[in-house]
């Protein structure tokens, strides 16, 4: 009797009415438009222009641009479920709340939680790498910082990270002043990073030699890095290159601030990943083709090889913008997070204070503490090896979204209204979203899954510790 009280707990379900009213305060504002921006700032950030490079030299070789295809199969079969969800159920904490809703409390924490990874690290790590990227032109300009305030705590001598932690707070102060103005400033600089993509495309075209696309997938070998070509090869490539499309999941965070969820949330979260992909393939394509894949494995290889092309200016605004373009990222998963923990601050799973909204009903305290993780772990602390974190954690998150279209779908027309979109080709697309995430994260490194399962211990501990006395599905059921 015991064992059956817990599971009725732990499978205890919100009333999706109560998350409508709750989430009512906050203004619906966002159109089509600034969630394309959201989603394209967000995916197509400092990945595009060092992925390709990475990923070809490594793994795949000329056939870089079929890991990235590859990807984008899979995050575009999770990308329809997550539409359907957000049309269905258009509110903040995307799939912690959709799967409180479907399968139950402790269910919705864990999909909330591992996002919570996803959230708090990619902002820290975009901080580092902005900070990486900035302080080279710092330099040209004839500031140079010293190593006390250019590196984390303990590394080559850094006490502070200075430019990732104020990168980081201005990214919060401009959030925190409300998400319509927020997407004006990301639409503007979305727009610049664009541009600075077709640049290196249209201008690197004219510098291509068919003979590095032979062999467009080279033979199968093992490395010190892993499998190097063939299927294997493009395989391990998908694992690693998984990362840059996860960014579509933070528009879904932002669902309870859209105008007419039904039409912009679909709109918004497959046109952004739509764009994302053909940017990111033409780039592949192009950068193999300008330079050997061989010596492509370098911190900037898009500069790199628009200098070797003889186009050093290009490549030094190129360079500019991709800085710059670094600033789109870090709003979107600055509010995505933000909105999240708001959400879990709105249930009692967290401190109630968390779901406090301020006088012009945006999530402040949440946003707040965000900010604060973040800059302690992107200024202080050394956290490359933590990178997968970020992946292990949305996937997790993306099986639980695809596996619940079928309890929602169970539900539509009933307590839950039936959305202007629906996953197509059901009910066989949402088990291949769920088997292809599964593949990926099983490709990813070990270390990756052994920090997944340290991170989801840790929650369930928080969840059987706090939430689940102080959620307000428990006050409801005393």
């Amino acid at each position: 009797m015991e064992y059956m009280s817990l599971w009725k707990t732990m499978t205890r379900q919100e009333d999706p009415s109560v998350y409508q009213d709750k989430d009512g305060h906050l203004k619906r504002t966002l159109t089509t438009k600034d969630f394309i921006g959201l989603g394209v700032g967000t995916i197509v950030s400092t990945a595009i222009f060092t992925l390709p490079g990475e990923v070809a030299a490594l793994h795949a070789g000329p056939s870089v641009s079929l890991s990235f295809l590859l990807a984008a199969v899979v995050a575009g079969l999770v990308a329809f479920a997550y539409s359907e969800m957000a049309a269905a159920m258009p509110f903040a904490g995307s799939a912690y709340s959709w799967i409180n809703v479907v399968f139950g409390e402790f269910f919705g924490w864990v999909a909330g939680w591992a996002l919570l990874a996803e959230y708090i690290i990619a902002v820290a790590f975009v901080g580092s790498g902005f900070s990486a990227n900035f302080r080279p032109l710092l330099a040209t300009w004839g500031l140079k910082l010293p190593a006390s305030l250019s590196n984390p705590f303990g590394t080559d001598g850094g006490v502070i990270d200075l430019c990732s932690a104020l990168v980081i707070i201005l990214v919060a102060l401009l959030v925190s002043r409300g998400v319509s103005g927020a997407t004006k400033v990301e639409n503007i600089m979305v727009t610049l990073k664009v541009l600075a993509v077709l640049t290196f495309i249209f201008v690197g075209a004219t510098a291509l030699h068919a003979s590095y696309y032979d062999p467009f997938i080279p033979a199968y070998k093992e490395t010190a890095n892993g499998a190097f070509g063939g299927w294997q090869g493009i395989y391990a490539g998908v694992s690693s290159i998984f990362l840059s499309y996860i960014g579509f999941d933070s528009i879904a965070a932002n669902s309870a601030e859209a105008k007419n969820p039904g039409k912009t949330m679909p709109r918004g979260i497959l046109g952004s990943l739509a764009i994302a992909v053909v940017l990111f393939v033409a780039v592949s394509l192009v950068l193999v083709g300008m330079v050997p894949y061989t010596k492509l494995n370098t911190a900037e290889p898009v500069g790199m090889a628009l200098r070797t092309a003889g186009h050093p200016v290009v490549a030094a605004v190129v360079q500019t913008i991709a800085v710059i373009g670094m600033f789109t990222a870090l709003l979107g998963m600055t509010l995505a997070g933000s909105r999240l923990t708001y959400s879990f601050g709105r249930d009692g799973m967290l401190p109630k204070w968390l779901g406090k909204l301020d006088k012009r009903n945006n999530p402040n305290n949440a946003l707040l503490t965000i900010t604060v993780l973040t800059v302690v772990i992107g200024a202080f602390f050394p956290f490359a090896f933590l990178s997968q974190l970020i992946s292990a954690g949305t996937l997790i998150a993306f099986m639980f979204v695809s596996l619940g279209i079928y309890a929602l779908r169970r539900r539509e027309g009933k307590d839950i209204p039936v959305p202007e979109f629906k996953m197509p080709w059901y009910p066989v697309m949402p088990a291949l979203a769920f088997v292809a995430s599964l593949i990926v994260f099983w490709g990813l490194a070990n270390d990756a899954k052994i920090y997944a399962g340290i991170w989801f211990v840790l929650g369930v501990i928080i969840y059987f510790a706090y939430g689940r006395s102080h959620s307000y599905l428990a006050k409801r059921d005393k």
